[in-house]
């Protein structure tokens, strides 16, 4: 028997992990045949593609992120850029963990979190199906779907870590989603989070300063035992990483003059807010 396909070899691993979903339209159990259907009772089916993902949207959703910027998302994560924050992400879990990261984009930062945990499962939804497609590209053995949290294909109380890194979120699906003993892991901006491209893009705007004070104050509002974790350092940026940067920010995306921006280094500092039920 000869190597599996990229479709082949996810269809297993869906298979595996096929108790996790429910139908995002009837919410039934689903299945998933050898040819790679996910299904339901109700037959409503899906198709595994020959990528490796799954899109579980019930209608098509038009996003602002191109293949581009996740290019340059997944080279600005592999340089390295927030693996101390992955870090101490993977310190804050132990035993057998399966991990959802809501608004995963490629992939990365998902990955690098699980590579540091013993036998972790890695589940990944996002919204736009660019992003999804070079999860796919990049990643083997993890689960990657398309899919809305507004209305999430998975069932209650399935997964024991939900990731939220720099990405909108929705509390009320997270606290459905989560395991009992299970955490909600979100990454917030801190004040001085790239703060060497805001001073230069933003100097003396209100988009020079940045405050997360009323993200903070709502995630505090959801969950019943909240801890906040902050980090916090500055490291040295490859020139050729610097429009990959800028390509990969939302605030990138407002400057000017790109070619003017010029940045030897670059400031991560965020909040790591930890929330259980």
């Amino acid at each position: 028997m000869g190597q599996l396909s990229k479709r082949e070899a996810s269809i297993h691993y869906f298979q595996q992990y096929k108790e996790i979903f429910a139908c995002p339209i009837c919410k039934k159990d689903m299945e998933v045949s050898e040819a790679g259907k996910m299904f339901c009772a109700n037959n409503h089916s899906f198709d595994v593609a020959k990528q490796g993902y799954i899109n579980l949207m019930t209608k098509p959703v038009a996003t602002m992120y191109s293949k581009e910027l996740f290019e340059s998302r997944q080279q600005i994560i592999v340089s390295g850029l927030y693996d101390q924050v992955q870090q101490e992400i993977a310190k804050l879990l132990s035993g057998q963990q399966i991990i959802l990261d809501t608004g995963c984009g490629e992939g990365s930062h998902l990955v690098r979190i699980c590579e540091q945990l013993d036998g972790a499962i890695g589940v990944g939804i996002d919204i736009s199906k660019e992003g999804i497609i070079a999860a796919a590209k990049y990643y083997g053995e993890k689960i990657w779907c398309v899919g809305d949290l507004a209305n999430s294909p998975y069932k209650a109380d399935t997964f024991t870590t939900i990731l939220n890194f720099l990405s909108p979120a929705n509390y009320e699906e997270f606290k459905r989603l989560l395991a009992p003993g299970g955490k909600v892991i979100k990454v917030v901006p801190q004040s001085s989070y790239l703060k060497e491209l805001r001073a230069q893009a933003f100097a003396d705007s209100e988009k020079e300063s940045y405050s997360n004070a009323q993200t903070v104050e709502r995630f505090k509002e959801s969950f019943n035992k909240v801890e906040v974790k902050r980090v916090t350092y500055t490291v040295p940026l490859a020139v050729n990483l610097v429009p990959k940067l800028l390509e990969m920010t939302p605030m990138g995306w407002h400057i000017e003059n790109p070619d003017a921006i010029q940045l030897k280094a670059i400031t991560i500092d965020v909040d790591i807010l930890i929330g259980e039920m």
